[in-house]
């Protein structure tokens, strides 16, 4: 009997060296909830046996349950049928054996239902589930929707939305995307609007919205007349009723079992969720935090499922008289899929550790203001983790998405033809991986967003301390050479900045976050060979190739192999 958790050993590494303590007591208000929920943790040992417990649940549920109907709803898809939205067999079971587990409400508090749980634990579980079926990620994952509500929305908002998540009778929805507004989301135009009895109420179209047949809908609206940036804009919570129509559901590559909607909001109720104004520039730039996890997490999970078939595939699969798994050149595929695959799974629980200090902190700063104290210290250090978690969650998704779509490109090259054909998975995973490097903002907007972190060097305090680490035998050597790809990166940072041109500080921007994403996860890689002998090969092919990789990046920028681009509308008449 599979379980996607025990048997993923590399998920069951990250899980036991994770170091929760700080995010765990402050969600835990120092353990004290234990003396009003029997289930509540009394110390960090007994939150972690929690966190275990509920992840073997999730890895059953998924190696037994859900894996099997991912081929089914896969083929028979979410469907329209007079207006309404029909979520395949397969995926209205899954919904119901998650609900019947209690995981619906897994980071939402215990007062509501929920289980209290870090976002880190939340993301472990998402990745268990979208090996086995990434469609479901996608109604699982909402969650993030009633998060925002409990963290901005008023009691009353609370107590008449967040129970109702807990138990799974809710799913949720983010209408962002509008057809004129997609990445550039200042540009959206649907209206919210009072009427004398200050109301509200939305009107416009948005389209693109994943599980747009949600009871609850967190939207973003004009409610400022006459603005047209982001400072008009504010977040409003909505039941679905008759006044909002799905229009369609897109017909899409993959991911099938997740339908995809084209919403029309005709003069439907809403609530303002916190205050005016501030929908964009905080409550969304919020939510990206957990939204680009949750896509990277769902990546992530679509490239452990790919990896896991293309090395069955390469063992049982005989040519020449042997398995291909021993010919040289499936073989080294087959490494650098792993590599790939735990190199990217490093850099993902890094940054859900970031998300989590940073957004705990904020918690306790405002719990300390409620009773008076100083947050003097507390501050100084969020600002810090606010730039961290700005840079990492970006940094995120463009590497581990990039990866999973050249992790599911070669499991289906490992498998030959029959990897085309529909009767073997590969094919489902490649369709389902394409996705994760577009919504939620492309790779080149994630490029964008890390941008300025990387050329303000915002790690530069954590790479100067390990400068200073020895680090035992062999990976001093890796050390050394990771020591040379800062010294790339900062003079290609250098040359970049002397040239006092901001755009090509934008068009070298690729090659530069390259170079410090190399160097971020090779520290975390070496780190992490310390303590496991077989670590150790994963470091060593990943720094080695990294060093060649950030040489080339480095030649890009300085020989302006990209100048081109400056003179795009020349090239492209």
């Amino acid at each position: 009997m599979p379980n996607f958790f025990t048997d993923n050993s590399d998920i069951l590494f990250h899980f036991e060296k994770v170091d929760l303590k700080d995010i765990v007591r402050i969600a835990e208000d120092d353990y004290e909830q234990s003396k009003f929920y029997d289930y509540a943790p009394v110390n960090y040992e007994d939150a972690m046996e929690n966190y275990r417990k509920v992840l073997e649940v999730v890895g059953d549920i998924a190696g037994n349950f859900i894996d099997p109907r991912a081929t089914d709803v896969d083929l028979e898809g979410a469907h329209y049928e007079d207006g309404n939205v029909i979520y395949a067999k397969g995926t209205r079971e899954n919904l119901a054996q998650l609900s019947k587990a209690d995981l619906m409400g897994m980071i939402l508090p215990r007062k509501y239902g929920g289980l209290n749980f870090p976002t880190t634990v939340y993301m472990l579980a998402t990745e268990i589930i979208a090996r086995a079926d990434a469609s479901l990620m996608n109604l699982f994952g909402l969650q993030d929707i009633a998060e925002m509500i409990c963290k901005y929305g008023t009691e009353e908002q609370r107590q008449e939305f967040i129970p109702k998540f807990t138990t799974g009778e809710y799913l949720g929805a983010m209408a962002l995307t509008e057809p004129d507004a997609g990445s550039d989301l200042q540009a959206v135009k649907l209206t919210a609007y009072q009427n004398d009895e200050g109301k509200w109420f939305l009107r416009g179209v948005k389209r693109f919205i994943t599980n747009g047949n949600a009871n609850v809908h967190l939207v973003l609206a004009r409610s400022e007349a006459g603005t047209k940036d982001g400072r008009g804009l504010s977040m409003f919570a909505c039941h679905k009723d008759d006044t909002l129509i799905v229009r369609r559901i897109e017909n899409k590559l993959g991911i099938h079992g997740s339908p995809t909607c084209e919403l029309q909001f005709n003069d439907t109720p809403a609530q303002l969720v916190g205050s005016r104004k501030y929908g964009l520039i905080k409550y969304v730039f919020d939510l990206m935090f957990r939204a680009r996890l949750g896509v990277s997490a769902q990546a992530l999970g679509i490239s452990q499922a790919a990896y896991e078939e293309a090395l069955s595939y390469a063992k049982s699969r005989e040519q020449f008289g042997r398995s291909i798994y021993n010919i040289p050149a499936v073989a080294n595929m087959l490494i650098e899929m792993r590599v790939i695959l735990e190199s990217s799974r490093t850099l993902l629980y890094a940054a859900c550790v970031s998300v989590d200090r940073k957004e705990k902190l904020d918690e306790l700063i405002e719990k300390m203001k409620a009773e008076g104290k100083s947050v003097a210290e507390q501050t100084v250090k969020v600002k810090y983790l606010t730039k961290t978690a700005n840079l990492l969650t970006p940094l995120t998704k463009y590497i581990v998405t990039e990866g999973a779509n050249k992790i599911t490109y070669d499991a289906i090259q490992i498998h030959g033809g029959t990897g085309y054909m529909k009767e073997f998975r590969v094919e489902r995973f490649a369709r389902d991986a394409r996705i994760t490097n577009i919504y939620e903002g492309t790779s080149q907007m994630q490029i964008v967003a890390a941008a300025g972190g990387v050329i303000g060097d915002i790690l530069k305090d954590y790479f100067d301390g390990k400068e200073k680490t020895r680090y035992p035998g062999s990976l001093e050597n890796l050390a050394g050479y990771l020591v040379e790809i800062r010294k790339i990166y900062y003079k290609s940072l250098k040359y970049i900045l002397d040239r006092k041109d901001v755009k090509f500080q934008e068009v070298a921007a690729k090659d530069l976050v390259e170079i410090y994403g190399y160097l971020y996860i090779g520290y975390l890689l070496l780190d992490e060979a310390v303590i496991n002998e077989r670590k150790k090969f994963i470091a060593n092919r990943y720094i080695i190739n990294s060093l060649a990789n950030a040489k080339k990046n480095a030649e890009n920028i300085k020989n302006e192999l990209f100048s081109d681009i400056l003179h795009v509308d020349k090239i492209l008449q």
